[in-house]
């Protein structure tokens, strides 16, 4: 399903353009060794410049044309020294294609599929540049989830260690008279959802002038952070920035959002675009298993059961639904099964607890909902188990991506309800592909039964003494109130509120 796209023309980021200025300015001097240069790009102080022309490159999995070593992308010897120690041993497409334009000074829309090595595509160049002429805040690099917010920020560490680098990471669920206080101290980087860094830019007038010579703006998971739920964030956040900016987007899939930006500003943007459809990659084994719905909990029990049998490292169990996520973390506590739970209403402190333990191996299993569909990459997941199939084909997509990763293999394995039908069928027409159908042996897993549907009356049992519904109806009011203010809430259709009203007859 097709994202929402922007459709308010003062939205900076798609405004029309004015006319350039007589005389553009360098952004950046382009690197004289490197290799894959030719000329010196310039920019003008907006998004306006007529110097800059769109080279939308869409390439093959053998680009013989591709830099094929980092040096060779003109970054400083450090970089490639450091690439080298952390077993980069040459740059991926994206990587090869983008590290130039961005050294160049371009803006530059990325587009690849997951794992493909986004992040160094653009944090390379960006040290590379930070560098050169030090000072803080040298980038801002916005993400939609938090959890994708701290990764960054390990990984522009690991790749900028001989720096002394600085790093704000500015997410909700934090202390914000702490964040405050780093975001004044002026960090090399910043790293931050769209929500917080708008509080704290609005909230306190000492936060702007912090980002006067901010040099870069980073939109990762661009096509998430550009739906129309953000437009009131970026719009406040891309005012508080300087106009001479260079602007990086990067997405592992294309939407319309996208597809407007570089059609906007086709003039002045270099796309690169790997991207050949939402699909998924040969490494990945997808199955599907059909169960009635009432001993779907059964099933899932004796999957996890097996992971040691089937060489099983780790596996994350995706869930639809934040209540869902936590009946089950309570159900298979109950069963002796160690597990991780990571879904939106715990606490910041307790989604990256929760990480943290399945990321060092402490946990085998993590349960989530679509919060850790996205970005994540946690090198030694063998398995991602759909409990509940996605609403939306994209979403299987993105989740199933967190396994078979750089070129590994991988396992994903749907459980599928008489409910789920359509929905599965939805995602074969996506893949153009039929998924492969798998059983078990049912008096294997129905010897569970009893077991499993204990431990899931205590789990409901504790739900309740815990007060987690009366919690999840405040958090929606919230929501709500939230949506509300910044005028997303629409009328049902008339199909819905019929749906609705059917519903409420029954």
């Amino acid at each position: 399903m097709e994202q929402n796209t922007l459709v308010d023309q003062n939205f900076p980021l798609f405004s029309k353009s004015h006319k350039p200025s007589k005389k553009p300015t360098p952004a950046f001097t382009t690197n004289p060794t490197a290799s894959t240069t030719t000329t010196t790009a310039t920019i003008t102080k907006d998004l306006s410049s007529d110097t800059l022309h769109l080279e939308k490159m869409e390439v093959s999995d053998h680009d013989s044309s591709a830099p094929t070593t980092f040096a060779a992308l003109g970054l400083a010897e450090w970089a490639v020294k450091t690439c080298r120690e952390l077993g980069m041993r040459k740059p991926r497409q994206v990587q090869s294609h983008c590290i130039p334009k961005i050294l160049d000074g371009r803006h530059v829309l990325g587009i690849d599929e997951t794992g493909s090595g986004k992040t160094a595509a653009f944090a390379l160049p960006i040290l590379h540049r930070l560098a050169e002429h030090p000072f803080g805040v040298y980038a801002l690099v916005v993400t939609p989830t938090r959890e994708l917010a701290f990764q960054l920020a390990e990984q522009f560490r690991a790749l900028g260690s001989c720096l002394h680098l600085r790093i704000a990471v500015v997410v909700g669920g934090m202390d914000m008279l702490q964040q405050t206080k780093n975001l004044m101290s002026r960090p090399h980087v910043v790293i931050a959802t769209p929500g917080r860094i708008k509080v704290l830019l609005e909230e306190n007038p000492d936060i702007p002038p912090v980002f006067a010579r901010t040099k870069f703006l980073v939109l990762d998971e661009a096509d998430r952070v550009l739906d129309v739920g953000f437009q009131e964030e970026l719009k406040f956040i891309f005012q508080c920035l300087p106009e001479n900016r260079q602007n990086l987007f990067f997405s592992a899939t294309t939407t319309s959002s996208l597809q407007k930006l570089h059609e906007r500003y086709q003039d002045k943007l270099y796309v690169f675009e790997a991207y050949e459809g939402l699909k998924t990659v040969e490494t990945l084994k997808q199955q599907v298993i059909f169960v009635p719905k009432k001993v779907k909990e059964v099933y899932l029990m004796h999957i996890l059961s097996k992971m040691e049998d089937m060489g099983i490292r780790s596996a994350i169990v995706f869930v639809s639904t934040c209540r869902d996520c936590h009946r089950l973390s309570l159900m298979l506590e109950v069963l002796d099964q160690e597990a991780a739970a990571l879904y939106s209403y715990k606490s910041q402190i307790q989604r990256l607890d929760a990480l943290h333990q399945f990321k060092s191996g402490k946990v085998s299993i993590l349960l989530a909902t679509d919060v850790a569909s996205r970005g994540l990459d946690i090198p030694t997941v063998d398995l991602v188990i759909n409990y509940d199939v996605p609403r939306f084909p994209r979403d299987y997509v993105h989740r199933v991506g967190r396994t078979a990763r750089a070129g590994r293999g991988g396992l994903a394995l749907s459980i599928v309800t008489q409910n789920d039908v359509d929905l599965i069928r939805e995602v074969e027409a996506l893949l153009e592909k039929q998924l492969e159908m798998v059983e078990y042996k049912e008096n294997d897993v129905l010897s569970l039964m009893k077991k499993v549907f204990s431990a899931k009356n205590v789990a409901e049992m504790k739900m309740v003494d815990d007060g987690f519904e009366e919690k999840a109806k405040e958090r929606k009011k919230q929501k709500l109130k939230m949506l509300a203010e910044k005028g997303l809430l629409k009328k049902r259709s008339k199909k819905r509120k019929r749906n609705l009203e059917e519903k409420n007859s029954d």
